[in-house]
Formats: structure tokens, C-alpha cells, sequence
């Protein structure tokens, strides 16, 4: 569906849903409608990413097909989602990769990496895939200033793209990053990490009709924090070797360890139960486009962190050499992927979340919500 048409489509429904309110209890992107007239682009990007897909909406509405009205708010808002991610992402002409990725792109891009990576340090020529049993020490299969060079020059491109992104949606839709009095930025972050509109009204998500369960919130929670601690874990390593000048490998019960496998557990648990979930959702809430893109980043996540555990169980056999480079090749995957995948789905939203708190307690105080249309 072109852009213009599918805006219209948005606009059509939230009119409808606007006439209607029935369902203005059940999460925050009914009060952030109640609050608008009109509806322009720039305010359904922002209503879509406002909303979790948690489905009950659907499952409440009269005007649900087959009814003439044919309002179905979670599966378009999906949509005009997907179509946010690719307008503003940076840079533009990679917009369509979020259109691309899927099971075999992954795998492709991992395959590929691996094999260069064990090229580039010089041991596909010398047979040396597989190495003496004994020997833990990464750095002298891949260089540490090679791995901190190649994955630092990748890590500050996705985190440019990145900004440069969800900086593009907050001022195109009307929102803003401060921590002043009313920004609503720590009423946003507290909503996000909570994961509060995955409650639905109160009673988790619906995953088929007059089904209702809190695993998909649970799951997420798993996958989220499973990821922050991974992050912690290196960057706890970075200061061990950067600092204290202790580098890896480190003790099972040392901080970047124990950090690190909590966090792999984390990222094992949360996407194989999300991928899980979501094969038992009701399809009528979910957009066919965005399945790809779901499938992609919910493997990439999984590959990661299995690949990290099976190097730390078999770091001191023959077999750490080759899981070595699959684990980094994965790893530089996710990397390359975090820009133009379902990870963005995160960071809007919590734009979402500050911009909605901001326009609530805005309301709250007699103001004007800073709409966008």
C-alpha cells in the first residue's frame, strides 16, 4: 500500500475510533488520539509507535471485520510502524533493508563475516580452524586491537544511525529528549522498562480471542534485560583490560562472566518465548510485512547468545578457535543490523512513551498537548 494511502487508512480508523472511545482505558494510544483533531503523518507515526500490538483493542471493537467499518487498529498501526522505521532511518537509501531481513539474510550476512574474519586473520589459509585443546586466550586467535578497532568503527556507525533516526522522528512528530520539569522523560522511561501498555487494560495481552496471557511481557522482559546485561558484562571487560590491564579470558566467577552468562541465558530465554508467543497470536493483529523482520532479529538474538555460551563451555577445548569466529561473526551480524531491524522498535517507542507522558501532564496542568498535526 503506497505511503498516502496508508496514512489515509490510519487517519480513517483513529476518526472512527475517535467518534467511539470505547476503548480509551485500555493503553495510551486512545487518550494520545482523544487529543488530536486531525490526524497528518507525522501524528500516526507517532500513534503507531505509541501502541504495543497488544491486541485487545481488536478483540473490543464492534467495527472489527467483517463489519463494514473494517477497523482493525493493531494490524494497520503495524504498518504505518514499518513504514515510520524506513522514513526515518539513517541513511535514507537503507530504508528498504528493513523490508529485507528475514532467516536467510541473516544467516548469509553471518556465513559471510565468518569466513571473512578467519581470512583476514590468516587462518583459513594455515588449516588452523581448529586448535590445541588448553588455550582460552581470544586475543591470540583474533588480535585485541584488531576485534577493538573493527567492532568499535561498527558499534559508533550504529549508534550514529541510530540517533540520527530517532532524532529525525522526535522532531518531525513533536516530541523532545530533555530532563526538565514536564519533559516527561522519567514517567516515559518508567513506563518502558515496565513494559506497562503490554498489560493491555490491566489483564496482560491477548493472544487469542478471550486469551490472555503475561508471557508475551514477561518475555520481553527476559530479552531486554538478558541484553543490557551483555552489554554490562563488556563493558565491564573493556575496563578490566583498558584500566586494570587484566585481559581475558577471566575466571567463570569473575564479574564479566557471570554478567555475560546471565545476560546469554536472558537473550536465550526471552526470544525463543517471544518466537514462541508469537506463533500461538491470533494473525488478524499481526502485519505479514513485519514477520521478517521479527524472525530476523528474534534468531540474531538467540544465535548471539548461544554461539557466547557454547564459547564459554568450550573455551579450553580444540573446538574455541572456530566458535570464536562464529561467535564474533554473529555478533558483528547483530551489530549491522541493529539500525535497519526490530531493535528500533524499542527506541521509538520510548520516544513514544516521554512524548505521551509530556502531553499528559501537560493536559494535567491546563496546557496544550504539543500535537504534531
Amino acid at each position: 500500500m503506497p505511503l498516502s494511502d496508508l496514512i489515509r487508512e490510519g487517519e480513517r480508523i483513529m476518526t472512527i475510533c475517535n467518534a467511539c472511545r470505547y476503548c480509551e482505558g485500555f493503553c495510551a494510544v486512545f487518550p494520545a488520539m482523544e487529543k488530536r483533531l486531525t490526524f497528518a503523518e507525522a501524528d500516526m507515526n507517532y500513534l503507531a509507535n505509541l501502541c504495543h500490538n497488544c491486541g485487545e483493542c481488536l478483540r473490543s471493537c464492534q467495527y472489527e471485520p467483517p463489519h463494514p467499518f473494517d477497523v482493525n487498529v493493531p494490524k494497520t498501526l503495524a504498518k504505518i510502524r514499518l513504514r515510520s522505521y524506513e522514513l526515518y532511518c539513517w541513511p535514507q537509501a537503507l530504508g528498504s533493508a528493513f523490508r529485507m531481513n528475514g532467516v536467510a539474510t541473516v544467516l548469509s550476512i553471518a556465513g559471510l563475516l565468518a569466513v571473512c574474519i578467519a581470512a583476514a586473520v590468516g587462518l583459513i589459509g594455515r588449516g588452523a580452524l581448529i586448535g590445541p585443546a588448553g588455550s582460552a586466550d581470544f586475543y591470540a586467535v583474533v588480535p585485541h586491537g584488531v576485534m577493538a578497532s573493527t567492532f568499535g568503527l561498527v558499534f559508533l556507525f550504529v549508534i550514529a544511525a541510530l540517533a540520527a533516526g530517532v532524532t529525525r522522528y522526535v522532531k518531525d512528530t513533536g516530541g523532545q529528549f530533555t530532563a526538565q520539569p514536564g519533559s516527561g522523560l522519567i514517567a516515559g522511561l518508567r513506563d518502558a522498562l515496565s513494559l506497562k501498555y503490554l498489560h493491555g487494560s490491566g489483564e496482560d495481552c491477548t493472544t487469542k480471542e478471550n486469551t490472555r496471557t503475561p508471557w508475551r511481557r514477561w518475555f520481553h522482559h527476559f530479552a531486554f534485560y538478558g541484553f543490557l546485561l551483555c552489554f554490562a558484562s563488556t563493558c565491564v571487560a573493556t575496563v578490566y583490560h583498558v584500566v586494570f590491564h587484566r585481559p581475558a579470558p577471566y575466571p567463570l566467577l569473575s564479574l564479566p562472566v557471570v554478567l555475560g552468562t546471565l545476560g546469554g541465558i536472558g537473550l536465550v530465554i526471552g526470544p525463543v518465548g517471544l518466537w514462541s508467543v508469537r506463533r500461538r497470536t491470533d494473525p488478524p493483529t499481526l502485519d505479514p510485512n513485519q514477520e521478517g523482520l521479527s524472525r530476523a532479529f528474534i534468531l540474531t538474538l538467540v544465535l548471539t547468545s548461544a554461539t557466547g555460551l557454547a564459547l564459554l563451555v568450550f573455551r579450553d577445548t580444540a573446538a574455541m578457535i572456530l566458535l570464536l569466529i562464529v561467535h564474533l561473526a554473529v555478533v558483528m551480524t547483530l551489530f549491522a543490523m541493529l539500525p535497519y531491524g526490530k531493535f528500533v522498535h524499542g527506541l521509538y517507542r520510548v520516544a513514544a512513551l516521554i512524548q505521551y507522558a509530556r502531553e499528559s501532564r501537560s493536559e494535567a496542568k491546563g496546557g496544550a498537548p504539543n500535537a504534531a498535526g
